[in-house]
C-alpha cells in the first residue's frame, strides 16, 4: 500500500513544468529506466500469511492490514500514520480554501477503463454555460485526458504521478493555483485509475464518487471494500451494455451497501444518456447543500 511505501515522493509532474529537464510533459520519447544493481542480504520476515483449508493465502491481517517484505507490522503502521497525518493536514487546508470559495469538490475514483473520463466529458458538456467547472486530471503518464477535457471548453490541468498510483493532497495544492477555479462552481478531480490506494488519501474533497462499470463484475465492492466504504456515491456506468452481459445489478448494489450502508447509487450511461439527469440533479443538490 502507498501508505506504507511513500511511493508518490519525487514522482509528481504538473503541466507547466516543461522547463524541468526530467518533465513527463516533454515531447521526446521516454527512455527505458535504468535497472539498478544491488545485493540484498540478511532479509528476514517473520510474517506468516493466514491460510484457508483450500490453501489460499491472506496477507491482509495484522496491525497494518498489509504486508511488505523486510518490514514489521508495527513499522508499517508507524509509516502509515506518518504518511497519512501529513497528507490529512494538507487536505484540511485544501478543504478550508475550497469552502471559503463555496466550491463543490469531487474526487472521482475507479478502476482503469471504467469510463469515468467519457462520463466526465459528457457531464461537462451538459453543465456548460450553466455551472462554472474546472478539472484536475490524474494519470501516471501523458496529458491525453486533460486534452479531452479542454476540448469541452473546460479549464483542466494534468497531474502525472510517475510511479505513484494515486493523487495526494500536496498534488492538489500544487495544481489548484494553476487553474482558473470558479467561485461557487465545481472542481472535478479525476484520480488515477486504481481501486486501492486512492481510498486512503484525502485530497480535501467533499465527496468521493466511485465509478464502477458493469463490465467489471458485480463483486467489485467486496473485493475492494475500502474504496466503496469511502465513497458517498456509486455511479454504475455503461448500463447500455447490460443486455450483453451477465451482470446482476441488484446484487452489485447489495454488495456496495453491505460495505457502506449509506452509499447512494445512480445507474448511468454516458453513451445512451440514461441516468444523466439523475446525476446532474445530484450535483445540483450538492452545490446547494
Amino acid at each position: 500500500m502507498c501508505t506504507t511505501c511513500g511511493c508518490a515522493d519525487g514522482n509528481r509532474y504538473i503541466e507547466g513544468d516543461e522547463r524541468n529537464p526530467h518533465s513527463a510533459f516533454r515531447s521526446t520519447p521516454f527512455a527505458p529506466a535504468a535497472r539498478p544493481t544491488m545485493t540484498i542480504t540478511g532479509l528476514k520476515s517473520d510474517f506468516i500469511p493466514q491460510q484457508s483449508e483450500q490453501g489460499d493465502l491472506h496477507y491482509g491481517h495484522g496491525e497494518a492490514g498489509t504486508h511488505a517484505p523486510g518490514m514489521s507490522q508495527r513499522k508499517m503502521l508507524e509509516v502509515e500514520i506518518d504518511v497519512l497525518d501529513k497528507n490529512n493536514r494538507l487536505a484540511a487546508r485544501n478543504r478550508s480554501q475550497f469552502a471559503a470559495r463555496e466550491l463543490l469538490v469531487l474526487n472521482l475514483v475507479s478502476s482503469p477503463g471504467s469510463g469515468k473520463t467519457t462520463l466526465l466529458t459528457e457531464t461537462l458538456l451538459k453543465l456548460k454555460d450553466q455551472v462554472p467547472c474546472a478539472v484536475i486530471e490524474g494519470d501516471q503518464q501523458t496529458v491525453n485526458d486533460a486534452a479531452r477535457i479542454r476540448a469541452t471548453g473546460t479549464p483542466a490541468i494534468q497531474v502525472n504521478t510517475g510511479k505513484g498510483c494515486h493523487l495526494d493532497a500536496q498534488m492538489i495544492a500544487d495544481a489548484t493555483p494553476r487553474l482558473p477555479l470558479p467561485d461557487k462552481g465545481i472542481l472535478f478531480i479525476e484520480n488515477v485509475g486504481n481501486l486501492v490506494c486512492p481510498a486512503s488519501f484525502d485530497l480535501g474533497e467533499r465527496h468521493k464518487v466511485a465509478v464502477l462499470s458493469v463490465t467489471e463484475g458485480e463483486d467489485k465492492p467486496l473485493k475492494y471494500p475500502q474504496m466503496f466504504a469511502a465513497a458517498s456515491l456509486l455511479l454504475l456506468n455503461k448500463i447500455d451494455l447490460l443486455p450483453y452481459l451477465k451482470f446482476d445489478v441488484e446484487k452489485c448494489l447489495a454488495y456496495a451497501r453491505e460495505v457502506n450502508p449509506g452509499i447512494e447509487a445512480i445507474l448511468i450511461s454516458a453513451t445512451s444518456g440514461e441516468g444523466m439527469d439523475q446525476w446532474l440533479h445530484w450535483l445540483e443538490q450538492q452545490r446547494c447543500a
